[in-house]
């Protein structure tokens, strides 16, 4: 496959060299910069759209600013490949989310123009305002530039920090890069000219001059005075929100167009004193057609053709889990006019878009704010409304202060639908789904199941929505199911209550959730070493089976739980039940098998859960090294079987 042609970029390195380019120049660059991006993800997959449209954003930050002295911080980091062919990754950037090679987001070991990591969504300002202040306290002079899409501003934590930064002197900037929402008036040569000269310093100067002298003026002329030049400012370029917020609001400016990028990126770099924020238009996808027309189908695209754009998604007999989840939850409510759907920004996501579809008075998209979400969710629970809070495990973090407070100790029968639970391959630590069986099985009243398969998950969405007495969750993974027969209805299970799906006698392996496939797998193996094994699926983390894992404990020499979650879940709780019952007492041999303490980098997920000792070789070596057979594991790590 032919690379595109990149001569101009290929002089660039590192931003040193982009900044000696002549400033006529920095377009035709910004076009081999887009040409490299896209030729790039179409190898390995990725964030394109986003990419795609900050390019000249990217070019003239890099041209205006002295990184990586001066800090520049990208929020959630799906647009920042640009800014990695830039700061001297180029020759890497064909490694992106693959194993041991460039993370899909912004990362500090990575490159120290990478000042602050990311993956979730509207810390940015929050982390620049900290390392402002931090500025500020060794009387530097580096400038801290913070670039937020307007997604990202639908969380209030951007506005925690814009409220905090108002009411500071902390010389802090923030580009919006508005390419959503449409928040602005359209962009064209007044606004640029306008934006040019709100943002210069005899503008400045004269709102200054213009501020002190209604000082002098009587108490109340004086705040007419202030309040005139911010209403005539607000009517001319709009932002009045964010001068409320304590900003020196510019904008909007095409942020295509480098001639108008240019001087107002220079005039704020030189501002001296104050929150800045300059408000840029861009179009996600620019200059690729087919991201131009589907802007929401190449936000993350697999590999694909450059040419004709065709994605190259691989062929499954199976559907997604999140499919199945959609479905069913669509079967329940044409039963159930009582369930309700919300998701966080990501209906699509967590397949409420075909809800919501089918229902569009009865689906809520919240936008990015998890917190609001949760309590929402709790507030329609005690309306007597069944709500389904759909949200990535990675993304319910951040919503756990309002599950404990605003629904587990009121007892309020929310319904979490937890996507993404485990590793997710190319996404990697920021998006894992490892917390939420800790998180939630901690809670007093709080029901937690894990889906084996896409039938389990069928039965769980059913028992969700029959379920009554208090909170309830169950988690899912990311990706295609194991192709088993779903049923046409879901039916309740029996709360606390799992399954044996192998009978054996030497051996028990307890799985929950979809690790199960690999524990059949496992017992295959210990048959050829000679060792009958039990498998059962536990089906719910909180409450246990008692009877079942006694039973396990009792009758079996070897016990290994094994799930796709972090340290203090499952394991944690069955090891709990086992010592006030007195089975650790009679010689069980017991193994807990979970995510290791470490975080674990982007790779495939096959890659991954081989690392993390999940796969089938890791349960079968940690059965034989439990019973001491330490030349049978050296076989099993060889790879090999013994008869």
């Amino acid at each position: 496959m032919t690379r595109p042609s990149t001569p101009l970029l290929d002089q660039v390195r590192e931003p040193a060299d982009l900044r000696r380019l002549p400033e006529d120049r920095l377009a035709e660059l910004a076009a081999e910069l887009r040409a490299e991006t896209i030729d790039a993800v179409s190898i390995t997959g990725g964030h394109l759209g986003a990419g795609l449209g900050v390019v000249e954003l990217t070019v003239a930050l890099h041209y205006v600013f002295n990184t990586p002295d001066d800090r520049l911080i990208w929020d959630v980091g799906h647009q920042c490949y640009p800014h990695k062919i830039l700061t001297g990754r180029r020759e890497r950037i064909r490694t992106l989310r693959q194993g041991g090679g460039l993370s899909g987001f912004t990362n500090r070991t990575e490159s120290i123009y990478d000042p602050f990591g990311a993956g979730h969504s509207s810390t940015s300002i929050s982390a620049g305002l900290g390392m402002a202040v931090a500025r500020d306290l060794e009387d530097a002079q580096r400038n801290v530039v913070c670039v937020i899409g307007d997604g990202a501003m639908s969380a209030g934590m951007a506005y925690e920090a814009m409220n905090n930064a108002g009411a500071m002197d902390s010389r802090l900037i923030v580009i919006l890069n508005d390419n959503d929402m449409s928040i602005a008036p359209p962009v064209g040569a007044m606004s640029a000219y306008l934006a040019r000269l709100i943002s210069g310093r005899t503008y400045r100067s004269l709102r200054e001059t213009a501020k002190q002298l209604a000082g002098n003026l009587p108490k109340f002329l004086g705040r007419h005075a202030a309040r005139a030049e911010e209403y005539a400012r607000g009517f001319l370029s709009g932002g009045t929100l964010f001068e409320e917020l304590g900003f020196y609001y510019v904008g909007p400016i095409d942020g295509h167009n480098l001639d108008h990028l240019l001087p107002v990126l220079r005039n704020v770099r030189d501002a001296q004193s104050g929150p800045v924020l300059v408000h840029v238009v861009t179009q996600k996808g620019k200059g690729y057609g087919p991201a131009e027309a589907s802007a929401d189908k190449y936000h993350g695209v697999q590999r694909f053709d450059v040419a004709t754009g065709a994605q190259r998604k691989p062929v499954s007999n199976a559907p997604s889990y999140t499919r199945v989840f959609a479905e069913t939850l669509i079967d329940e409510a044409r039963r159930d006019s009582r369930i309700v759907a919300i998701n966080a920004a990501m209906p699509a996501g967590t397949g409420l878009d075909l809800f919501g579809e089918v229902f569009p008075e009865r689906s809520f998209d919240v936008g990015i704010a998890e917190q609001h979400a949760v309590t929402f969710a709790a507030g329609l629970a005690t309306e007597g409304y069944k709500p389904f809070c759909a949200i990535y495990s990675t993304f319910l973090q951040r919503g756990y202060d309002q599950i404990v407070h605003d629904v587990a100790i009121q007892k309020l029968p929310v319904r979490f639908a937890i996507d993404r639970a485990g590793l997710v391959g190319a996404d990697g630590a920021t998006h894992a789904g490892a917390y939420d069986v800790p998180m939630l099985a901690c809670l007093p009243d709080m029901v937690v199941m894990a889906a084996a398969d896409e039938a389990e998950l069928v039965h769980m969405v059913a028992t969700a929505a029959a379920y009554d007495d208090g909170p309830i969750a169950f988690r899912y993974p990311r990706g295609e199911g194991v192709g088993v027969e779903r049923p046409i209805h879901g039916l309740p299970l029996p709360i606390g209550r799992g399954r044996i799906v192998r009978e054996g006698s030497k051996v028990a392996l307890l799985s929950l959730g979809t690790r199960l496939a690999a524990c059949l797998a496992a017992a295959d193996q210990l048959a050829s070493f000679g060792l009958s094994t039990t498998v059962a699926d536990a089906r719910f983390a909180k409450p246990l089976d008692r009877d079942l894992i006694l039973n396990l404990a009792r009758n079996h020499e070897v016990l290994v739980t094994v799930e796709e979650g972090a340290v203090g879940g499952f394991g944690s709780h069955v090891l709990t039940l086992l010592a006030q019952a007195g089975a650790l007492d009679r010689g069980l041999k017991i193994r807990t098998l979970q995510m290791p303490d470490t975080f674990i980098d982007h790779d495939t997920p096959t890659n991954q859960m081989a690392r993390a000792g999940l796969d089938a070789r890791g349960i079968v070596g940690s059965v034989l090294a439990s019973l001491g057979r330490e030349q049978d594991v050296s076989v099993i790590t060889a790879g090999l079987s013994r008869a």
